[in-house]
């Protein structure tokens, strides 16, 4: 190939070259769409666990005198009917549980316990007499601690409002104290305790809202029933002397029940 043929083809190559970068660049820039994330659907499936306080409002827990019949046949002046021992007061612990949802349907169970400031004693003194002394009759009902182990069905109006109902097994530890102190007998008394693990129910509802996807806040409404307790409050040695007072004891009893109220916060796993 001779010098001028050669420049001839290189001149017709740079020709070439500049016209296709030239239509490249008015050609429409071709960009992958920008990658975003799918929004995440929020589930109140799965464990949580959280903490909870409120208070404890008594519909029952008044000490009432059952016996025996001899100490009853004493009469209304000598012996109260009831004596004021009922109490409302604060609670507040922990909650743990699973959830497992449908659809807009929920079911799930709860196991909750908590500790309460439930402890109030009552006392009546006769105005009359029996046997030349007046009578002191005294009651305490005291609630440690209270939990439950329940069910929840419940369903969402929306993706994170839950609205449920629930109920089962209630459990606490109840303590009673029971005595009667003649006056005018020197060393004399009627006394007994009991000290167990009531057990019953509790039913309610609530209403739990879900602020991100693992924390929820509840506001709850239980009412619990643990049943009655008996106590015994036999006469000691000075009163088994009285021939007139021996076999006769003291027997009361209180049932502990009333409603809780109470907000809570969990977090879901």
């Amino acid at each position: 190939m001779t010098s001028r043929r050669f420049l001839g083809f290189a001149m017709l190559t740079t020709s070439w070259f500049g016209v296709a970068n030239a239509l490249a660049a008015d050609l429409p820039v071709r960009k992958a769409p920008a990658y975003t994330p799918a929004a995440q659907l929020f589930t109140w499936t799965g464990f949580y666990i959280g903490a909870n306080a409120g208070g404890v409002f008594a519909s029952q827990g008044d000490t009432q005198t059952i016996g025996t019949p001899g100490y009853v046949g004493l009469g209304p002046t000598l012996v109260p009917a009831s004596l004021g021992t009922k109490e409302d007061g604060f609670i507040g612990g922990g909650q743990l549980g699973y959830n497992y949802q449908i659809g807009s349907a929920l079911i799930g169970l709860e196991a909750d316990f908590g500790g309460t400031s439930i402890s109030k004693s009552a006392s009546f003194t006769s105005a009359a007499s029996v046997l030349g002394t007046t009578l002191t009759t005294s009651a305490k009902a005291q609630l440690d601690y209270l939990g439950t182990v329940r069910g929840r069905l419940g369903f969402t109006p929306t993706e994170r409002l839950l609205v449920y109902g629930t109920g089962g097994l209630a459990y606490g530890d109840v303590k009673t104290t029971a005595s009667v102190i003649p006056n005018a007998v020197a060393g004399g008394l009627w006394s007994g305790s009991t000290s167990n693990v009531r057990t019953g129910y509790a039913v309610g509802g609530g209403l739990e809202y879900a602020v991100t996807n693992n924390v929820t806040l509840k506001g709850e409404y239980l009412y619990y029933d643990l049943g009655k307790t008996t106590t015994n409050a036999l006469g000691n040695g000075v009163i088994r002397s009285i021939p007139q007072l021996n076999g006769i004891d003291y027997i009361s009893q209180v049932r502990e029940a009333g409603s809780i109220v109470r907000v809570g916060a969990n977090y879901k796993f």
